[in-house]
């Protein structure tokens, strides 16, 4: 694309009818192209690193150096890898890792983010990520190129990748880029899921689909201000973190990051942030439950600090979406100025880029409170807040345009009308291509077809009906024109015929007992020996409990459980903070969680 044509319009990413549609040969890449030439001395990246003797060092980038940054790490990459091969990213959060990330991508390779080999509990991750992906040559930084040399040894020489230094490469190395054509339907990048309910895969995701769902996002959360810009800390291996480095590529505007270990340490470091951001415009920032519930444990305010939240736009995006910890952070943070309509919540997954539904800009978040047998059984039927059987759900809103969500039965492809719960399978060119080098998993996930649709009141209206979907995983409702997400298909309960959802029966465990970690604890099914299944609850330990003797906090939750849910508990295991498996954005790994309990590893270190 001419990069004289100035900064991108929205407009030119709208067909006749309003649809999203990308003009010919608009990817990321030159869009970075059009911003050198147009707002080159603005800055592009921004990098607040707190790992040195003074709480936070400053690093930025203009659109200019960046593009000199690209060209010269591009060229380096030209050198080892060819047209297709894959460049894997195993660097610290930074600049570099942004670098490297689309100076893989500009070369004409497929990246591959990663992360660095030293990312605690993550290693197995790693690995299969590498020898799935095999790439040809992997970036790194100097800070962790020793651990990554380490690690890459492990592999057979035959497939071992040469490994190359981001921060060493002078720009003068980009004399020697040289320029590729990049199609909109060739593959920009690897996304690797988070391995929550299954071992990580590849999901091919085109330059088509990262830009058409950046657009989705712009237009669904009314990013439109190019005055607007995001604050992170979720890593860049993320699907999320990834999408917050492109939005400065389609605006010409910049990111400020953080590392996700800075966030932990002290999520104060984010609410400065935020502020800051909130006092030069509109900023944006995303991240699960659990983040918004230790920024309030751990991030309040010290009396005295000039915090400014007026303008933050918050993206909260965890199937389901936890209404308890949008509440209590609007409560702590509302004295601050944050909105009442700041809190987005949202669904995402990344076999679709990211981005598939949230409510509307104007809109306050909201809840809704459907009957806990009923659901478990797939109908969605309200009931008053304080009925003794009611189960909270947070709205995710519409689906963005252009996108289209249906709710069908998986047992028969059949799409089901709203009030009914089914699988959530989506369509768009948001959606990734399929998962690399497996086709029987690609057709079975991306290739389904629907076997029928509503005649009146489909979800499926105006979208290609003949054409193939994506089968999520995910399950879901439609009521009152807006989408719930209630949970995976894969993580659901099932004992004696019935199904249940482990986030209820976590939230009921979790207030049982002051004794639970909140946000810590995981339920799933085990077999029980005579071909049945039998309920385990694993919960971690509130911090100061760690003397306190467990035996009244089990039989809370024994008690608590079979009150509410009308179930035996066969097994509570209360342990230490850290216990149980997450995956690398912070979720619950219950997957994981049942496997180490299966084989006696839960807990050991």
């Amino acid at each position: 694309m001419d990069s004289g044509f100035g900064l991108l319009q929205i407009e030119d990413c709208l067909d006749a009818r309003g649809g999203v549609a990308l003009p010919a040969g608009a990817t990321l890449i030159s869009l970075i192209d059009r911003n050198i030439a147009t707002v080159g001395d603005a800055t592009a990246y921004r990098y607040l690193d707190h790992t040195g003797a003074v709480d936070v060092h400053t690093e930025e980038m203009t659109w200019t150096q960046f593009g000199a940054r690209l060209h010269a790490i591009g060229a380096r990459v030209q050198q080892s890898a060819g047209r297709g091969d894959r460049v894997a990213i195993l660097a610290p959060q930074g600049i570099d890792y942004v670098a490297g990330f689309y100076a893989a991508v500009k070369a004409g390779t497929i990246a591959v983010p990663l992360f660095a080999p030293e990312l605690p509990g993550h290693t197995a991750r790693l690995d299969t990520a590498l020898r799935d992906s095999e790439p040809t040559l992997v970036l790194t930084t100097t800070a962790a190129k020793a651990a990554v040399e380490n690690f890459l040894a492990n592999f057979p020489q035959r497939r071992r990748a040469h490994v190359d230094v981001i921060d060493q490469i002078p720009d003068a190395a980009g004399e020697r880029f040289v320029p590729t054509e990049l199609g909109l339907d060739d593959v920009s990048h690897l996304q690797y899921t988070s391995g929550s309910t299954r071992p990580p895969v590849g999901v091919e995701v085109t330059h088509r689909a990262v830009g058409t769902n950046l657009v989705q996002m712009i237009l669904s959360i009314d990013l439109l201000n190019r005055n607007t810009h995001g604050i992170s800390w979720l890593p860049l291996y993320h699907d999320m973190g990834l999408s917050m480095i492109g939005f400065p590529a389609i605006y010409g505007g910049h990111s400020t990051l953080m590392s996700p270990t800075a966030f932990v340490r002290r999520p104060q470091r984010w609410i400065h942030a935020l502020s800051a951001g909130s006092r030069e415009g509109r900023v944006v920032t995303a991240a699960p439950n659990f983040a918004y519930e230790w920024t309030v444990q751990r991030g309040l305010p010290t009396p005295g600090d000039d915090i400014d939240l007026r303008n933050v736009v918050m993206i909260i995006g965890s199937e389901p979406v936890s209404i308890d910890a949008i509440r209590t952070f609007s409560k702590a943070f509302g004295p601050y100025g944050l909105p009442r309509t700041a809190f987005k919540p949202s669904y995402g997954i990344a076999e679709g880029t990211l981005f598939v539904a949230t409510i509307a800009p104007e809109a306050e978040p909201t809840v809704t409170y459907f009957d806990r047998e009923q659901l478990g059984a797939g109908h969605a039927v309200p009931v008053p807040a304080d009925a003794p059987n009611a189960v909270a759900q947070v709205s995710c809103g519409q689906v963005a345009r252009s996108q289209w969500a249906v709710i069908v039965d998986p047992a028969t492809g059949s799409e089901l009308p709203d009030g009914a719960v089914g699988e959530i399978w989506l369509q768009g060119n948001n959606v990734g291509r399929g998962y690399w080098g497996m086709p029987d998993e690609t057709r079975a996930t991306f290739g389904v077809t629907l076997a029928s649709r509503l005649r009146e009141g489909s979800h499926a209206e105006g979208s290609t009906v003949e054409g193939t979907w994506l089968r999520t995983g995910d399950l879901g409702v439609y009521l009152d024109g807006e989408l719930y997400v209630t949970g995976r298909i894969a993580d659901l309960v099932t004992i004696d015929g019935r199904s249940h959802y482990p986030q209820d029966i976590e939230a009921t465990a979790a207030e049982a007992s002051a004794v639970v970690r909140r946000g810590y604890a995981a339920a799933f099914a085990a077999p029980d020996g005579d071909g049945g299944q039998r309920l385990v609850i694993v919960a971690e330990r509130a911090a100061g409990t760690s003397r306190v003797d467990p035996q009244p906090a089990i039989d809370a939750i024994k008690q608590a459980v079979s009150h509410r849910h009308h179930l035996s508990v066969a097994d509570v295991l209360l342990l230490p903070a850290g216990a149980i498996p997450r995956t690398t954005s912070g979720k619950l790994a219950r997957r994981a969680c049942r496997a180490q309990y299966l084989n006696s590893t839960l807990g050991v270190r």
